[in-house]
């Protein structure tokens, strides 16, 4: 299994932190918010490779960080060759570059470099080697805005997804999807025929959306919190409560 962490976002909300530094390359904790999400795939047994796919605007920074941290996981980042918001690739766009350019034939683990998260991938990974199916990594989530900013499910007993709508105006459950997937290997062909037919290249959870209802995919249930990074105040809040939140 490989993880691909998608970190070719210009974070304009962010502004003017995100200026001159990738939103993944800001300062969180002893580290950076990429140094956090990279700790918990090392930790994650049989990962042959990490990979990270930025803009052009900031390859050389994650090629920096790469070269400056010794990493128990090789770590390669790509280039999607974007240089503003007017001609990204969009998450899924990406996707589909790295799963062309490494001619990937494993599965994938795939993440967005701006959610730091509690729980532990491992349960997760064990979880998708057990049902075998592609998976989604879900959590109750109380508040009707926070469910209207993601994917929504409603699963059977056995959590075999049964529908999944993104960033619902009206939820129909209280299980959020967060932005972690495990896609096998035979899956990650089908990216390419969603992109080509016309499909949303940009949130990840669009691809999902539109895959679970070709395949059957499973829902883990996340023991753990997620913090998405993607205002100033959402920053500032993480930063500052960091220890009490992460406990490291």
């Amino acid at each position: 299994m490989k993880a691909l962490i998608l970190a070719a976002g210009y974070a304009t909300r962010l502004y003017p932190l995100t200026r001159d530094v990738p939103k993944a390359l800001l300062p969180l904790g002893p580290g950076t918010i990429l140094d956090h999400i990279v700790r918990k795939v090392e930790r994650v047994s049989g990962i042959s490779e990490i990979v990270l796919v930025s803009n052009h605007r900031f390859a050389s920074a994650f090629r920096g960080w790469a070269e400056s941290r010794e990493c128990s996981v090789p770590v390669r980042v790509l280039d999607d060759g974007s240089t503003h918001e007017g001609n990204r690739l969009g998450a899924v766009g990406d996707m589909a570059f790295a799963v062309k350019e490494m001619g990937m034939e494993e599965d994938l683990l795939v993440m967005a470099g701006d959610n730091v998260f509690t729980f532990d991938l491992q349960e997760y990974v064990d979880f998708y080697y057990k049902r075998r199916r592609d998976c989604i990594l879900v959590q109750r989530m109380e508040h009707k805005e926070d469910l209207q900013r993601v994917g929504v499910v409603q699963l059977d007993e056995g959590d075999t997804v049964l529908s999944f709508e993104e960033k619902p105006v009206h939820p129909r459950t209280n299980l959020g999807v967060l932005a972690v997937y495990i896609y096998r290997k035979d899956t990650l062909p089908l990216i390419d025929e969603y992109l080509n037919e016309g499909n949303q290249p940009d949130a990840p959870g669009y691809f999902p959306e539109w895959l679970c209802q070709r395949k059957e995919m499973a829902a883990y249930r996340a023991r753990g919190t997620s913090y998405d990074i993607g205002t100033p105040e959402a920053y500032r809040k993480v930063t500052e409560n960091y220890t009490t939140l992460f406990g490291n």
